[in-house]
């Protein structure tokens, strides 16, 4: 993979990126939920799932809005 983007295409990519990560934490969210009363280790799986999508959702608003994340954990805490 060694095709040159400019910052356009990137901001774009990571733009996708973000909105694939909540929709897949939405999935695993949803998935967790409804097995929690059949199938405990599969909605134990789907949360690890869910968090780690998160994670990655977290990481991507921070490269995308620098700060504006900071702030929200700031008033959080108070």
């Amino acid at each position: 993979m060694t095709d040159v983007v400019d910052s356009d295409e990137l901001l774009r990519r990571m733009h996708r990126a973000r909105s694939c990560a909540l929709e897949e934490g939405c999935t695993w969210r949803a998935r967790s939920e409804e097995l929690r009363s059949t199938d405990p280790e599969a909605a134990r799986e789907a949360a690890v799932r869910t968090v780690a999508y998160e994670a990655v959702l977290r990481v991507l608003d921070e490269v995308l809005t620098p700060g504006r994340t900071a702030g929200v954990r700031a008033r959080g805490t108070d």
